[in-house]
């Protein structure tokens, strides 16, 4: 399915462990997560033997950062990312210990053991500073980092994980929503707008795309597809509006209904909570939304938020209807979606392929 075949639309609600709500995560906080003292000494031990090394950030993998300690602890993070609530909440990164460079190699070095950590930027950093600040990467026309509210989106990637190095002095809170739910309520409430749903929009590129590229997705990314059993949803509207702008597209009536209803309902079922220093927070793309409040801007650098972002991708993560279209055609663009060992070999210039066997996914 490519975001045009109606056909196998669900029409069954998903009562699994994606179709969380506030109360039930209240409930059971088995999402929550927390270093303990001798798991926050393994990260300084292995960041320790990467500095003796002398490794740049993207030669380091998990063989280089073991973590043996730390097993059980990831293994329990990628159970709930990948099969359970499809989110979770790390406390206690030593945040206040290091300098950004040795913050940096510890949280890639964690993350490592999760999946593979890919570019996000026009700079093709593997580590986006969220920010206002000086820290703030090339970004294309992409408003991440300002204090204005953020509605609740998904990333490009497969997870997205969110260090907290700093917050302001407001500590706005940050927002998760199942869109599982959101499907189940769509489902139950407003069904005749599944079709459409199902199509899906175009993406605009934020003009981060190569030169050879075009500036808006030549295809529409289904809002919601499933397969395998299991319902997958890509919807951003920082990138649905900017291309039906560009392409001078007026929403009809029925489009209209569906993005105010994406909107109000992402809201009405989220859980907002806390985000403090040295938490981490991870978030699967595919079965919840990530967003936050609005806070104040920094008169200083020093007052001003600050999160480390790592975008990764699993192998076997889950399944596809199309996943030239779904998992790599909202990502491989310009110099997003390319990989540590991509960037060293210096292929990160070459035009992305968004199928695994390397085809690109039509000509633009």
């Amino acid at each position: 399915m490519t975001g045009t075949d109606t056909s196998r639309i669900l029409e069954q609600p998903i009562h699994d462990a994606s179709a969380w709500t506030p109360a039930s995560l209240l409930a059971n906080r088995e999402w929550e997560f927390e270093f303990s003292s001798k798991q926050v000494n393994e990260l300084k031990e292995s960041l320790a033997a990467v500095r003796r090394a002398q490794l740049p950030l993207p030669a380091v993998t998990s063989i280089h950062f073991p973590l043996p300690g730390c097993q059980q602890l990831i293994s329990s993070l990628t159970s709930e990312l990948k099969d359970g609530r499809g989110m979770a909440l790390l406390h206690g990164f030593p945040v206040g210990e290091f300098d950004l460079t040795d913050l940096e190699l510890m949280y890639w070095g964690f993350c490592s053991h999760l999946g593979t950590g890919l570019t996000q930027n026009s700079d093709a950093t593997l580590i986006h500073y969220v920010t206002e600040g000086i820290l703030r990467p090339n970004q294309g026309d992409r408003p991440v980092g300002n204090p204005g509210m953020v509605p609740l989106h998904v990333d490009l990637a497969d997870i997205v994980t969110l260090l907290c190095v700093r917050q302001p002095s407001d500590s706005p809170q940050s927002k998760l929503v199942s869109s599982t739910s959101i499907y189940n309520r769509i489902l139950q409430d407003h069904a005749h707008l599944l079709p459409r749903l199902y199509r899906g929009f175009q993406w605009d590129r934020q003009n981060e795309q190569a030169a050879e590229e075009s500036a808006v997705t030549d295809y529409s990314v289904p809002v919601f597809s499933h397969s395998g059993g299991q319902l997958t949803c890509r919807f951003n509207i920082g990138w649905i509006l900017p291309a039906a702008k560009r392409l001078g597209h007026k929403f009809d009536d029925e489009e209209k209904e569906i993005l105010q209803l994406m909107y109000d309902l992402s809201e009405e079922l989220a859980f907002a909570f806390d985000f403090n220093p040295g938490d981490v927070q991870f978030a699967n793309n595919y079965t919840v939304m990530h967003g936050r409040e609005g806070h104040k801007g920094g008169q200083t650098e020093e007052e001003t938020r600050l999160l480390m972002r790592i975008w990764l991708n699993t192998d076997g993560f889950r399944d596809f209807s199309d996943e030239s279209i779904i998992r790599y055609g909202v990502m491989r663009h310009g110099k997003l979606g390319w990989t540590a060992a991509q960037m060293m070999a210096g292929i990160d210039g070459k035009r992305h392929a968004r199928r695994d066997d390397l085809a690109p996914l039509a000509a633009e």
